[in-house]
């Protein structure tokens, strides 16, 4: 069934006014009056809603609740150094398809991007659209947060409230990922995915100073994008039971 995303439902009526949203509904699906889609606030709710008017301005619905969908047992946070170009589009999409909840795009040392405040702004309201897509697509009823760009120090020190802290990268003494989440049966995740070229010893000694486990991904070097997915989809698979 078509979904679409209302953010605010104070009752069990809502009005859809997102223009891109409201001109697929109108004039692509061409949906009318009586027609029935399901509408979800972002949050995890969900809702039958039957059309009981429409124009060019907005579309109201009757809602009726549907059952709550199962919530995922893990809370997965994916920090991931910004990649050039538009990969952290593509990141995000795939990060959301895979159910993570939070997604921090971080400065490293190594990271080349640079972005002042201006375009900082503009990459995540464009990164938050691409979340909200999405969560339509995979037929998700929450939309992940996507936190500002934030500096490695700051993710760091901000992890305190983590059940597992996991840092995969490229030297040195590690765990193979699925070893470390053999028997482990945590709530809360976090990973740090590091840049081309991989984090830089001070780095991975300031995270392991705060608890972070350092790992092993496998024996090839991967990609961010890479890395970042094959990270959120194997903790999914291990976790998410």
């Amino acid at each position: 069934m078509h979904r679409f995303l209302v953010n605010h439902i104070p009752g069990y009526t809502a009005a859809l006014d997102d223009a891109a949203q409201l001109y697929h509904l109108r004039d692509v699906l061409r949906l009318k009056a009586g027609d029935t889609v399901v509408i979800f606030d972002g949050t995890g709710r969900e809702f039958d809603g039957v059309i009981t008017a429409i124009n060019k301005k907005q579309a109201v619905f009757r809602l009726t609740p549907l059952k709550k969908q199962k919530s995922s047992r893990v809370s997965l946070t994916i920090a991931c150094a910004m990649p050039k170009g538009s990969y952290m589009d593509d990141i995000i999409d795939y990060l959301t398809q895979l159910g993570t909840a939070r997604i921090i795009p971080m400065m490293t040392d190594r990271v080349v991007v640079k972005l002042d405040e201006v375009k900082a702004e503009a990459k995540i309201k464009r990164w938050q659209k691409i979340a909200q897509s999405s969560t339509r697509q995979c037929q998700r009823s929450d939309i992940p947060v996507i936190d500002p760009v934030t500096a490695f120090k700051k993710v760091v020190a901000d992890s305190l409230n983590y059940d597992l802290k996991l840092i995969p990268h490229l030297t040195g003494e590690r765990r193979l990922i699925k070893d470390v989440l053999g028997k482990a049966k945590p709530k809360n995740v976090i990973v740090l995915i590091g840049p081309e070229g991989d984090f830089t010893s001070s780095e991975i000694e300031l995270a392991l100073h705060n608890g972070f486990t350092p790992v092993s991904l496998g024996d090839t070097v991967l990609r961010v994008a890479t890395a970042a997915v094959a990270v959120a989809a194997y903790i999914k698979l291990a976790l998410d039971k």
